[in-house]
């Protein structure tokens, strides 16, 4: 049985607050942990008003001191807008007060617009361009000090914080496969490199003191509820906070609305389809079907699931009906 995890983007919803939203998180990951899945993960992005985990390392560490065995970590850290020293101190300080527990996920985008990315890094000079060697360089400082080592991450030195390249196209999973890393897929909102990219990471997979052979972790989409009507409301959430970010007005999560898709122009609808094709939507019985389906296709060896759902109370009966289905502990 493949291992569940949870993806939280800490959604800030339509008339609340991100101060609710973090709540939120914390009550889903303590009820995720007493179901058994393997992992809770948030996400770094930035000027988004429908997101509260812009200080991931902040609330990664919000969400562990709340919980008691799951691991917690980023998924991920957008590695350019940070110095690699910052993010091993940040990250070997998490590793020291909850011990065994925490993850480090790297991406390569900024997570954000341009004028964004300028205001966090000052400077768009490197940033992307010198994302290999910027994960070299953070895995050294995770690692044991080597002879005469002048810069050291305290704490952050000799924890070796577990590390995963994240990605949606073939660049993440060459350079996961040459560094001998676990990798990340988000197939979740970008799947259209997926089957690529797999084939890529499996093909030139190097193994490495971090890992002997390829690991795949993919993003999934799952909205579950007790009838399939009910789940495609839900799914309605998701879907309008895409066209909104993908049409330039990023919002907070909106309510569920009937009949949202019938009121689709025909491009964004197309959109819609081609981008949340990794989605299950569904009562017990579609969602079997359709994770049974996801798993045969793909072979992940742990999967990784978000549920963008309005009400936090569907949210936990979404990942309930889940966790019937399928155990999320794995074998």
């Amino acid at each position: 049985m493949i291992p569940l995890s949870v993806l939280d983007l800490s959604p800030i919803k339509q008339g609340s607050d991100a101060a609710a939203a973090l709540r939120e998180s914390l009550a889903l990951a303590r009820h995720v942990e007493a179901l058994g899945y393997r992992r809770y993960w948030l996400a770094e992005h930035h000027n988004m008003p429908g997101i509260a985990s812009a200080a991931t390392a902040v609330a990664i560490g919000h969400v562990a001191a709340g919980t008691n065995h799951i691991r917690v970590g980023a998924g991920g850290i957008m590695l350019p807008n940070h110095a690699p020293l910052v993010i091993a101190e940040q990250f070997g300080t998490l590793a020291s007060l909850f011990p065994g527990r925490i993850d480090l996920g790297l991406g390569r985008a900024p997570g954000t617009d341009p004028r964004t990315a300028l205001a966090l890094r000052r400077s768009l000079q490197g940033g992307v361009d010198t994302f290999p060697q910027d994960v070299q360089e953070l895995l050294a400082y995770l690692g044991p000090a080597a002879p005469n080592q002048a810069v050291h991450a305290i704490p952050g030195e000799g924890t070796n914080v577990p590390v995963w390249i994240l990605g949606s196209s073939h660049y993440g999973a060459q350079l996961a496969a040459a560094l001998g890393l676990p990798y990340a897929f988000a197939s979740h909102f970008a799947p259209d490199d997926l089957d690529h990219a797999l084939q890529l990471y499996c093909r030139q997979f190097r193994p490495s003191p971090y890992l002997e052979k390829p690991y795949v972790m993919l993003g999934l989409n799952v909205f579950a509820a007790g009838s399939d009507e009910e789940a495609r409301l839900l799914f309605t959430s998701l879907q309008q906070a895409f066209v909104n970010l993908r049409t330039g007005r990023p919002a907070p999560l909106p309510p569920p609305l009937a009949g949202y898709e019938g009121q689709l122009e025909p491009r964004i609808a197309d959109m819609l389809a081609n981008v949340l094709r990794c989605a299950i939507v569904g009562g017990p019985a579609a969602i079997a079907e359709g994770l049974s389906s996801f798993i045969a296709a793909h072979r992940p060896d742990e999967i990784m699931v978000t549920a963008q759902i309005f009400d936090p109370a569907a949210r936990r009966k979404s990942y309930d009906i889940l966790s019937e289905i399928h155990p999320p502990a794995g074998a």
